[in-house]
């Protein structure tokens, strides 16, 4: 199969575009036929090294945790999905090697959930990793309720959005990072936003005097500093970008594959109540310019991968 691989750590020129082994089907996972995969900035993250603390590299490593696809292969103790399901998943195991962007991977079915027929492949494939990130701080380490004012930085970004989102949708009051030309984009996904820059803090104390009840720092930095100031007494605070969190008396907080969370995202965008915006596409022998775009920052919702289906 064609896929990119990197077989050391380093920036994005150490992708290759090229033919890997097709992947073996375990018993508890399926054979998935890519349509598209979401770049993330623990891609990159990890290609650079910075997560082989965690997560041992078996080179030549396939980066890439989201993916949208077909299942043509199901594995002998499957019963879950059959030949033919569209399926979503956040692809990631206790170790980097078996990534998404080539045009099969093998898929655990704890990964997996039946694709919104809502969204296209390529909008699928940007919901898994950034929607179980919002969804997962928001409901279980924020505990964000309805009536609550949230916090959430980088609100155009493809985490920031979904966060937006699932919080208004839980009855909270959003104010949202953002950049000055991604202010109307924040609107229209139903947050309050605030400019980045000198003074911060002092724009949010101006919609929210009292502070707010929870704050979701995606950016790490000076964001997570402000974040801490604007809290209200007994107030919480996630990180997921930036250790430093403990120090506020905050919690850190790393994206699971859960199945049911991403089922319950799948339903949410069949609903109506979920999107995800693509900022841009690529095929598949451009995955490298993906990502260098990826790590510019300056992101409006997801950069997606494509593979052709006639290959």
């Amino acid at each position: 199969m064609k896929a990119i691989s990197y077989s050391r750590y380093g920036g994005a020129d150490v992708l290759e575009y090229g033919e890997r082994p097709d992947p073996k089907v375990g018993p508890d996972s399926v054979l998935v036929k890519v349509r598209a995969a979401a770049v993330n900035p623990v891609d990159w993250k990890a290609r650079e090294g910075h997560l082989q603390s965690g997560l041992e590299a078996v080179f030549p490593v396939i980066p890439g945790w989201d993916v949208s696809g077909v299942v043509v292969q199901p594995g002998i103790a499957v019963d879950e999905f059959a030949v033919g399901d569209e399926v979503i998943g956040y692809v990631r195991e206790d170790f980097l090697s078996r990534g998404t962007f080539a045009e099969y991977v093998a898929a655990p079915v704890r990964t997996l959930a039946r694709k919104p027929l809502s969204l296209s492949f390529e909008e699928a494939a940007g919901l898994p990793l950034a929607g179980l990130t919002a969804y997962q701080v928001l409901h279980r380490s924020l505990r964000v309720q309805d009536g609550d004012t949230v916090l959430v930085h980088a609100a155009a970004g493809g985490v920031g959005s979904l966060a937006v989102q699932l919080a208004r949708h839980t009855g909270a009051r959003v104010i949202g990072t953002a950049s000055e030309r991604n202010h109307d984009h924040v609107r229209e996904l139903g947050g309050e936003p605030v400019a980045y820059g000198e003074g911060l803090a002092d724009r949010i104390r101006a919609l929210v005097p009292d502070g707010v009840d929870a704050a979701f720092d995606t950016v790490g930095g000076e964001a997570l500093r402000v974040s801490a100031e604007v809290l209200k007494p007994g107030g919480r605070l996630v990180s997921i970008a930036d250790g430093e969190v403990f120090s506020y008396g905050g919690r850190y907080a790393f994206v699971r594959p859960d199945a049911t969370d991403l089922a319950q995202l799948s339903t949410l965008a069949e609903q109506g109540i979920i999107s995800v915006h693509i900022d841009r596409t690529f095929p598949l022998e451009q995955a490298a310019d993906a990502y260098r775009l990826n790590e510019e920052g300056r992101t409006r919702g997801k950069i997606v991968v494509t593979v052709p289906w006639d290959n």
